[in-house]
């Protein structure tokens, strides 16, 4: 039991405890009587000491871990999703302190209900939040979405957010990690899974397509992500982003005049021609209206004045990533040329446009 407790960062007394309230008991005893681990009780002992680390009492741990219908790799999947989630919760923190150490930098006041709101319990939610004031369906990107689905009738939805682009005439299971997102499921919505893209929890060819749309950056491993995708499912459509093509930051003038630090974002991001590669994919271009319902990154490429609210910003992830000076650079130095009309005279040409092509494309495999 001493090794056991000095592997696992806790004391004997611990060890004790746990046995006596029956929440991971050593399946033997040696001949002298001493308490002996086998491996699954080191399997359940340390999920025990996973959910304790995250805040869970022991009566909650207790259901948990004695949930029949949960074997160890779906442990492993909800204690993944729960640190993801975390890791989350930590960003925004960061994000929230940095925007107010700048403001103060500059002397700007700070209300209470600010500096309450960057630390509290709502933080996340209060980012999260700003994603259904923006983020909607756009039925000219559904529908060639729903047209590369072809007649697939189980429909597997990876990175699910909110739940757009969900077909409604399809048998959909949605999977989505952060709670934030799941929380803003409208009623009615596909079920949804707690889990993430890398480690889905269904067994191989367990539906007709699964579905990725505009979240293959926010993952980890991308390509571990696909390969689960292709592994799960007999068709994969995904919506993403090409970086591939030489000079593509310049494509949309908003990384290309103020805000460059868009290509830091997406340095470690996969090439389109490997993602492709990696499911077997044809890619085709997906053009941008210039009234896009969906607030994404790109939306407002005919309509300047958008990036200028913080509501829309924040409803990408794009702005948080950058930093608050790089934000707030490309805020000023925008704002600043829609005043005097330079913008209008660099970009005289997208006037009238009714679509671009700004790098979204979507893998049909």
């Amino acid at each position: 039991m001493g090794r056991v407790a000095e592997l696992a960062g806790v004391s004997v007394r611990t060890l004790h405890h746990y046995d006596e309230i029956g929440l991971v008991r050593p399946s033997a005893r040696t001949a002298a009587g001493y308490r002996a681990y086998a491996p699954g009780d080191v399997e359940r002992l340390r999920e025990v000491l996973a959910y304790r680390r995250l805040g869970f009492g022991l009566r909650e741990i207790a259901e948990l871990v004695g949930d029949p219908s949960a074997d160890t790799a779906a442990h492993l999947r909800r204690l993944r999703g729960l640190l993801l989630e975390r890791r989350d919760r930590a960003d925004a923190m960061v994000a929230a302190i940095d925007r107010e150490l700048t403001a103060r930098a500059r002397g700007l006041k700070v209300t209470p209900e600010e500096q309450l709101g960057m630390l509290g319990p709502r933080l996340y939610d209060a980012i999260g939040g700003a994603y259904t004031a923006t983020r909607r369906t756009e039925p000219r990107i559904a529908a060639q979405i729903w047209d590369a689905l072809g007649d697939a009738q189980q429909v597997l939805n990876v990175g699910a957010g909110t739940g757009s682009y969900e077909p409604a005439d399809r048998d959909v299971t949605a999977v989505e990690p952060s709670a934030v997102m799941r929380g803003q499921r409208p009623a009615g919505a596909a079920p949804c899974v707690a889990a993430a893209a890398e480690s889905l929890p269904f067994e191989d060819r367990s539906f007709d397509v699964a579905m990725a749309v505009s979240t293959v950056h926010h993952w980890g491993d991308p390509m571990a992500g696909l390969r689960e995708m292709r592994r799960v499912a007999r068709r994969v459509v995904v919506l993403t982003f090409d970086t591939d093509e030489p000079g593509w930051q310049d494509r949309f003038w908003l990384t290309r005049d103020y805000l460059p630090e868009f290509a830091d974002v997406l340095a470690g991001f996969p090439s389109l021609a490997g993602m492709a590669d990696a499911i077997g994919a044809r890619v085709d271009p997906v053009p941008v209206p210039w009234d896009c319902a969906d607030g994404l990154f790109e939306a407002y490429w005919r309509r300047p004045g958008a990036y200028l609210e913080a509501h829309v910003r924040r409803a990408t992830s794009v702005w948080t990533r950058v930093g608050p000076e790089a934000e707030q650079r490309a805020v000023r130095s925008l704002d600043d040329d829609l005043g005097s009309g330079r913008w209008d005279e660099r970009n005289s040409d997208l006037a009238d446009l009714d679509a671009a092509d700004l790098g979204l494309r979507l893998l049909v495999a």
